[in-house]
């Protein structure tokens, strides 16, 4: 059961993105209306000419329009910008949202992008580049592979979760240690030395793994992104005569409904109650795969029970929308279920586990570290002829008791939360991996030796006996693209 507003808004997004420096990730979100973004048109309408239309003033004036009519905090916009102080159309963008901002409300959330682009990652998970997510180990000095996607070159090319690179360079003969880099020109010169996200840019990386130390030639390309991994994406750890279903989920695309149906099918033909729903680097999608989700995840519940619910600004009202739970063939009545977040698990990953809490209560976790905090999400709106996508933060998301307010992330409000590393040595889906491990022991019933919220890096941690790190640093570009907003640390 849905109630939808008369007027459908049918790209409802939760998108962020954040400086490396804020630590986080970002993520994207859409109903499951039909048909394209909305387009605002500006008031007064600015007259498009073959010269006058994409100018930077007339797109500043489209970015201006569609914050006036939507942004979920209009008062806290700035009044008086002058355009022609900004240099670009995400500077204007920015310098209005600045109060929004500064409040922690905005963080980078409302910014431009291109509408082809977006398309085709939100389609497929189409991007350009190795194929991969990058963390920096500032202790050694090297970049380590969080995630390796198996359509892509740097898999192709045996780089895989765990492999460190020492070295990049354009040739064999000019390559630069990492610390080299990071001694010049700081984390911004990784991304710089891995050159533009371009089909075709090739790249020599030193990267050192179980089989030593060797040079790799590797080329970036195009490639669909898999939303569930075929090696460990989806599958039943079996331990102590008991079944233990566990998922990761990249990112909320569209592809990924079909393979969720299957997993959960799987799942329920093999009596799984226990789940592991493992988000630690998603950064979100549609919300319309993240209600799917919630339905896959309630065959016990009716269509009476609110699973979420986005609300919009007073002016707005008519587009707020409310998701009841609608049973699927493949849904499974979960027991317990332990999540595994980052700070890179934002948004739409988010939004499922905040809307399974008042259902689960102490039945459900949240294992390795705090999530992102972005309980607000973005619409697109276009002007087609100059390829921009403006998305704007529009909604605020809820879950059946109306909580909303996780901007200082989501283990805050799980008490029985469980600290636990990342441990990039061992497989995403391993049991014996820290967090996959942690989850575990929680669906078994063990206790958990620290909360998240006790976890911290340091003499205090050391004084309790806490053996938790900090979790790996994302790497992110100045400029990232759509599928790097989504996913922070992929190149």
């Amino acid at each position: 059961m849905k109630h939808r507003s008369r007027k459908s808004i049918a790209l409802l997004t939760m998108s962020a993105f954040v400086l490396a420096s804020c630590g986080g990730g970002g993520g994207s979100s859409s109903t499951s209306g039909g048909g394209g973004p909305v387009t605002v048109t500006p008031t007064p309408s600015p007259t498009p000419t073959p010269t006058a239309g994409c100018s930077l003033g007339a797109r500043q004036t489209f970015a201006k329009a569609v914050i006036d009519e939507w942004y979920l905090f209009p008062s806290d916009v700035a009044s008086g910008v002058n355009p022609a102080s900004s240099s670009s159309v995400q500077a204007y963008i920015d310098a209005l949202v600045a109060p929004a901002r500064a409040l922690g409300k905005d963080r980078f959330f409302t910014y431009i992008t291109s509408i082809a682009e977006e398309n085709a990652f939100f389609s497929s998970g189409s991007s350009a580049g190795f194929g991969v997510r990058l963390t920096y180990d500032a202790a050694g000095q090297r970049v380590i592979i969080a995630e390796a996607y198996e359509t892509a070159p740097a898999f192709a090319a045996g780089i895989d979760r765990g492999t460190a690179i020492v070295g990049i360079g354009t040739n064999s003969g000019n390559i630069r240690t990492i610390a080299n880099i990071v001694a010049a020109e700081g984390t911004a010169g990784i991304t710089n030395a891995l050159g533009p996200n371009d089909p075709g840019v090739t790249r020599v990386l030193r990267i050192t793994d179980a089989g030593g130390t060797r040079d790799l030639t590797v080329a970036k390309a195009d490639y669909a992104l898999d939303p569930i991994s075929d090696r460990y994406g989806a599958k039943i750890i079996t331990e102590g005569g008991r079944s233990y279903g566990y998922i990761n989920l990249r990112t909320f695309i569209s592809s990924a409904n079909p393979q969720l149906r299957a997993a959960f099918l799987d799942f329920r033909n093999q009596g799984v109650t226990d789940v592991i729903i493992d988000f630690r680097y998603n950064g979100g999608g549609l919300v319309s795969t993240a209600e799917l989700m919630g339905d896959l995840l309630g065959r016990n519940r009716t269509s009476s029970e609110l699973y979420s619910q986005t609300n919009f600004r007073a002016s707005k009202a008519a587009e707020n929308d409310r998701h009841f739970f609608a049973a699927q063939p493949e849904s499974i009545a979960p027991t317990r279920i332990a999540f595994i977040g980052t700070g890179s698990t934002a948004s739409a990953s988010e939004l499922v586990i905040n809307s399974m809490l008042p259902y689960l209560g102490t039945n459900m976790t949240l294992v390795g570290s705090n999530t992102f905090g972005k309980p607000v999400g973005q619409i697109a709106l276009d002007k087609a002829e100059c390829d921009d996508r403006m998305r704007v933060v529009a909604f605020a998301t809820g879950n059946a008791t109306g909580a909303s307010d996780y901007y200082g992330g989501l283990a805050p409000k799980i008490a029985n939360s469980c600290a636990a590393n990342d441990d990039l040595s061992l497989p995403l889906g391993d049991a014996r991996e820290a967090s996959v491990r942690a989850a575990i022991d929680f669906l078994a019933g063990r206790s958990c030796t620290t909360r998240i919220a006790e976890a911290s890096v340091g003499p205090a941690a050391q004084a309790r006996n806490v053996s938790v790190t900090a979790e790996p640093e994302m790497l992110i570009p100045d400029r990232p693209s759509a599928a790097q907003r989504e996913m922070p640390g992929l190149f």
